[in-house]
C-alpha cells in the first residue's frame, strides 16, 4: 500500500466546483439527502467507482483536498453528508440519531461505561463500526498523534489459522459485545456475534476488545474462558504487527472512506492544541451502499437489519434523525 498508494484520489478543480454549486442549490433537508438532492454531475460517477472499491476491491480510499478552510463548519457538514448520499444512505450514529458524527476529545474517559471511545483523546484500539463503510473528514488534526490505522481482518485470520488455526476456530462462536448503554427495543444491553462469520463466500469481521470485555459487567454474561482470551490476545497483536498494518495522517480536507466487514481502524492518542479553535475534530458518516454484500442474519442483532441500504446505525426508543452540526 505504502509504495503504490493508488488509494490516494484527489479532488479537482472541476469537481469542488460541482460541491460548490450542489451546495449553493441546496434545498432539501441535510438528514434526508439523496443524489438527487445533491447533484455531482462528474463526482457521483467517480465516487461510485470508489464506493465500489472500498467494498469489493482494497476495501478502504482516501479523498483529499476539500476546501474546509474557506467553507463553514455548517458547509462542511452539509458537503459531506452530500458527498456521503452517493455512496450510501447515511445511519444514526447514537442513541441521539446523530446522522453526522463530531470525533473530538470531550473530556470524558472509556472508564465509564456509557462513553465511547472517539469522544476522548485515548487510543481508540483497531475496531470496526457497526455500519458497511465508515466516513472521516479531517477539520483539524491534533497538535501530535492522532493518527488514523488500518489493518485487515482478512489477513489477521490468515495469519491466525497459519499459527494457531485452534484460536481462529474460538473466533467463530458467538461472543457477547457491550452496546454501552445505546439499547435498541426488545434488545440485551450487549449483542451476541461472532467475531468471524463466513456467509456467501464472504469473510466478515466485527471487532471491539474493550466492549467484549465490558460486557462481562452483566449478570448473565459469563466470563471469558481462557482459550477465548487467548485468541483475543492473538488477533490483537496480529492487529497491531507493524509488518500488518500501516499508518496514515488525515490533513484538513482529508476524506477516508473505510469498509468495516473486511478492515479494522484504529487511532492512536493524541496531544491536543491549547486553542480551542485548533483542536483535532473529524466529521463521521456511517454509510449502507445499495450494493453491499450480505450479510448472516445474527447481524441484525447490530445493524437492525441485514437488508443492504438500510442496515447499520443506532436506533433506540424516541431516536429522531437529526444532524447536528456543532459537537454536542
Amino acid at each position: 500500500m505504502l509504495r503504490q498508494p493508488d488509494w490516494l484520489e484527489h479532488f479537482t478543480a472541476a469537481e469542488i466546483a460541482e460541491i460548490d454549486a450542489a451546495l449553493a442549490g441546496l434545498r432539501a433537508d441535510p438528514a434526508h439527502l439523496t443524489p438527487a438532492d445533491f447533484p455531482l454531475p462528474t463526482l457521483g460517477p467517480r465516487l461510485a467507482m470508489i464506493r465500489d472499491e472500498v467494498l469489493h476491491g482494497r476495501g478502504f480510499a482516501l479523498l483529499r483536498g476539500l476546501p474546509v478552510e474557506r467553507w463553514s463548519q455548517r458547509n462542511a457538514a452539509i458537503a459531506f453528508l452530500g458527498i456521503g448520499s452517493h455512496i450510501g444512505s447515511a445511519r444514526s450514529q447514537n442513541a441521539r440519531g446523530h446522522l453526522l458524527g463530531h470525533v473530538k476529545d470531550m473530556g470524558l474517559s472509556s472508564d465509564d461505561p456509557n462513553v465511547r471511545i472517539y469522544q476522548t483523546h485515548e487510543r481508540q484500539t483497531f475496531h470496526t463500526d457497526s455500519c458497511d463503510i465508515v466516513g472521516l473528514l479531517c477539520l483539524q488534526e491534533a497538535r501530535r498523534g492522532g493518527d488514523s490505522a488500518l489493518v485487515s481482518s482478512v489477513t489477521i485470520f490468515n495469519e491466525m489459522r497459519r499459527r494457531r488455526p485452534d484460536l481462529a476456530a474460538l473466533l467463530f462462536e458467538p461472543v457477547e459485545t457491550d452496546r454501552r448503554g445505546e439499547v435498541p427495543v426488545g434488545e440485551k444491553p450487549y449483542f451476541t456475534i461472532p467475531v468471524y462469520s463466513w456467509h456467501e463466500g464472504c469473510l466478515n469481521a466485527i471487532y471491539q476488545r474493550q466492549y467484549i470485555e465490558s460486557a462481562r459487567r452483566f449478570a448473565d454474561v459469563p466470563p471469558l474462558t481462557a482459550a477465548q482470551v487467548e485468541a483475543l490476545d492473538l488477533f490483537d497483536a496480529l492487529a497491531n504487527d507493524p509488518a500488518l498494518n500501516f499508518h496514515m495522517r488525515l490533513q484538513p480536507g482529508d476524506v477516508q472512506l473505510v469498509h468495516n466487514h473486511t478492515l479494522l481502524h484504529d487511532r492512536t492518542a493524541f496531544e491536543d492544541w491549547a486553542e480551542p479553535a485548533r483542536r483535532r475534530h473529524l466529521l463521521r458518516l456511517w454509510l449502507a451502499p445499495a450494493n453491499a454484500r450480505p450479510l448472516p442474519a445474527f447481524f441484525a442483532q447490530r445493524y437492525g437489519s441485514t437488508e443492504p441500504g438500510a442496515r447499520g446505525g443506532i436506533i433506540v426508543p424516541g431516536t429522531q434523525l437529526t444532524v447536528p452540526y456543532e459537537a454536542v
